[in-house]
């Protein structure tokens, strides 16, 4: 079948106006973006009480874009002492370009400040005012809002008695291979988190691969 030369031209210009046959640019990447407020009273809910050891004016609630384990982008919520939040934006924009995957993040007045629900429901958190899972004699770091624990049941946490937390974390324990939202020694979180001077609590004797802290302890 001939075709009219009108028609012809025609094809030819919507061709080259749609690069006919070449590959399209890929869609931009989002962009890491993050907001810091004062942290309204409901957002501490029992997270934080009279006695905690920092102010609830010291603290500081950051929201900010973070990849999910279903490939899109979503907006978590997180509570760090005011001198955390530089480190914390650092390595999670370090995180978040490296497309790491995580599972939620909640600020844990949506847990009634229980840590046991948060780690169970894999979510990531920062300030709560509480003492150290499985040693209740330790007041933890969270409670000055310079700690951070990230996807609890792809990295576990075993307490001084050998108790794994969340117990659904126990097949994490192996970390010979790398699976989604693992948290591995010269991946982004812990080389971020080191160039800030903080320390990762996968390297104690009792493993706590989900935590980061700006003291050792």
């Amino acid at each position: 079948m001939r075709h009219p030369p009108v028609l012809l031209a025609a094809a030819a210009a919507l061709c080259m106006s749609t690069t006919c046959g070449a590959a399209q640019p890929p869609a931009p990447r989002p962009p890491f973006a993050a907001a810091v407020t004062d942290v309204p009273g409901a957002k501490l809910g029992a997270s934080h009480r009279p006695g905690c050891p920092v102010a609830a004016e010291h603290l500081r609630l950051i929201r900010m874009n973070h990849w999910g384990f279903d490939g899109k982008v979503h907006r978590g919520e997180l509570i760090a002492h005011r001198d955390a939040v530089e480190p914390l934006l650092h390595a999670f924009g370090r995180a978040f370009d490296d497309r790491f995957p995580i599972r939620r993040m909640r600020v844990m007045a949506e847990y009634g400040g229980d840590d046991l629900k948060a780690m169970a429901d894999g979510n990531t958190s920062a300030y709560n005012c509480r003492q150290v899972v499985g040693d209740p004699a330790k007041l933890s770091r969270h409670a000055w809002g310079d700690a951070v624990d990230i996807n609890p049941v792809e990295n576990p946490y075993v307490d001084v008695r050998g108790v794994v937390h969340p117990p659904t974390g126990r097949e994490f324990l192996r970390r010979d291979r790398s699976r989604p939202g693992m948290i591995e020694d010269g991946g982004a979180f812990v080389t971020a988190f080191r160039t800030a001077g903080w320390y990762w609590g996968g390297r104690w004797g009792n493993p706590d691969y989900q935590h980061f802290s700006a003291n050792s302890g």
